[in-house]
């Protein structure tokens, strides 16, 4: 099945670029979390909420919220894809860090994908 990759490009061969099933649930997953809700036109509720909390006083409060906010925004997009294992939140001088485990139901592999945004 052809999955088209993120960011959008086009390849070699003058056409879409595609990517793997595996892939494409990780670019999925980015889109999410780094998507502010009200950016979509069609979907004002899509998103995480998580880069409107990146200039709040760094706390233990604000990772657990964040942790609450972005699994609970992954699980109402796209929990029909993947199971939510765990999230994890970071933020550490100007990055912000972001650990996601999940598992994608055909295979029940455990996958992790991390994602890093300077701020």
């Amino acid at each position: 099945m052809f999955q088209i990759d993120y960011p959008y490009r086009i390849d070699a061969r003058g056409r879409t670029a595609g990517t793997s099933v595996e892939e494409h649930i990780r670019d999925l997953i980015e889109q999410l979390l780094f998507t502010n809700p009200g950016e979509r036109v069609n979907r004002p509720d899509f998103g995480s909420g998580l880069l409107q909390m990146v200039f709040q006083p760094n706390s233990v409060e604000l990772a657990a919220s964040l942790q609450f906010t972005v699994q609970a925004a992954l699980q109402q997009w796209l929990g029909e894809r993947i199971a939510i294992e765990e999230v994890r939140v970071a933020g550490e001088d100007s990055k912000l860090l972001v650990t996601v485990r999940y598992r994608y139901p055909p295979d029940g592999e455990l996958h992790t994908a991390d994602f890093e945004r300077a701020v």
